[in-house]
């Protein structure tokens, strides 16, 4: 600590270098920040449910139904627990406002999906009410929708019979997750299947996917095998995977946030790496008479060595931390402003240990170099301008 004032005083030798250069290492570290949790959000959707369920979805598409008719058949598969079947709404509010809407049936959905928390008499009423709706704790608090209330919606695929399609529904309950992970999914709503398979205009008796809950999840790739296996060769052969598997695949519809992210992160990275570098280097070239001063005055070749690296690190973490704090500090702001999408990203303790291991890695790079330099100049060559 006894250096400290002293690589202080180095790193702001030039104000206004070091002050343009600590500026880009905040921009990319908020960029970080904000990837890093936005791509963890995603894999958190695909991630957070478990292996004890199966979704059993046409073997063409998740987008090509399947008829209601397949269900007892796959209820009597052994090692099916329970089952219950979703159809994609597509449900639009306003004008294009985008919600996460499946048609479900009301008992079955509450026993294949346990982590959903509503009262009994919620649940009761979504059974009864034939217009009912069911809408998640997020999405309910993002656009004010509360119990009683009617919810307007379009579907951009089903119509009802008259053609409209404008749907409206009955808010019947409003459900959280059983902790917080699945709280943080309550984005979607529920709208009572016996109602939307009587109204709408075509695919009448079909669902989605149909969720298997299992009985023993050691079993789940006997039991999907088992159900591919009875609609073989007939006109709707399906594919059965745990539903990790299929989030993962439905969320890759978006794109490979994965490998988006990624790419992103290198690019930003390579050009930090270029301009710091090029800042550490320039920085020790400008100072080598100092260096040598210092080797005079008694300062060891390591010690020297380890002032520039110490630079180098003081000058990425405080880049880093600003940049990350403000990342923190912006999706907390986008969570109270946007709680039914932004309420689940989060710069977590996962996201920041990433960071700080990309501070130090940064740090050792573009340090690194110049540092050993600066730790073998010989104190007549250096005083001599050679």
């Amino acid at each position: 600590m006894k250096y400290l004032r002293l690589v202080w005083a180095s790193l702001w030798r030039k104000k206004t270098r070091a002050l343009l250069t600590l500026l880009s290492l905040i921009c990319a570290f908020l960029l970080f920040g904000l990837l890093q949790a936005l791509g963890a959000f995603f894999n958190a959707g695909a991630d957070f449910v478990g292996a004890s369920r199966l979704i059993v979805q046409s073997r063409v598409s998740f987008t090509d139904s399947l008829p209601i008719r397949m269900l007892p058949q796959i209820e009597a598969v052994p090692g099916v627990k329970a089952v219950s079947h979703d159809q994609w709404f597509g449900g639009v509010k306003d004008e294009n406002t985008q919600i996460i809407a499946f048609a479900s049936d009301p008992k079955r959905l509450r026993i294949v999906y346990p982590e959903w928390v509503m009262s009994d008499a919620e649940w009761e009423s979504f059974a009864n009410t034939k217009t009912g709706a069911i809408v998640g704790r997020n999405l309910a608090n993002q656009y004010g929708w509360k119990v009683g209330d009617k919810l307007p919606l379009k579907s951009n695929i089903f119509p009802q019979q008259d053609g409209s399609m404008a749907w409206t529904f009955d808010i019947v309950g409003i459900f959280d997750g059983k902790d917080q992970s699945w709280q943080n999914q309550t984005q979607s709503l529920y709208i009572n299947w016996a109602y939307f398979d009587e109204a709408n205009q075509f695919g009448r008796g079909t669902a989605g996917v149909f969720a298997v809950q299992l009985e023993d999840i050691n079993r789940a790739n006997e039991v999907a095998q088992a159900i591919d296996k009875l609609f073989l060769n007939s006109p709707d052969e399906t594919k059965t995977q745990s539903e990790r598997d299929f989030n993962k695949a439905f969320f890759s519809q978006i794109g490979d946030i994965g490998l988006i992210v990624s790419l992103i992160l290198l690019a930003v990275f390579f050009t930090i790496l270029i301009l710091t570098g090029n800042t550490m280097a320039q920085a020790v070239r400008e100072r080598i008479p100092e260096m040598a001063v210092l080797k005079t005055l008694g300062f060891s070749n390591g010690l020297v060595t380890t002032l520039v690296l110490a630079e180098a690190l003081l000058l990425c973490l405080l880049g880093g931390l600003v940049g990350m704090t403000l990342a923190t500090l912006a999706l907390s702001g986008l969570a109270q402003a946007v709680p039914g999408f932004f309420g689940a990203v989060r710069a977590d303790g996962l996201v920041w240990l990433q960071a700080l291991a990309a501070m130090l890695g940064l740090a050792l790079a573009v340090g690194l170099p110049p540092a050993l330099r600066a730790g073998r100049i010989r104190i007549v060559d250096a005083l001599a301008g050679r």
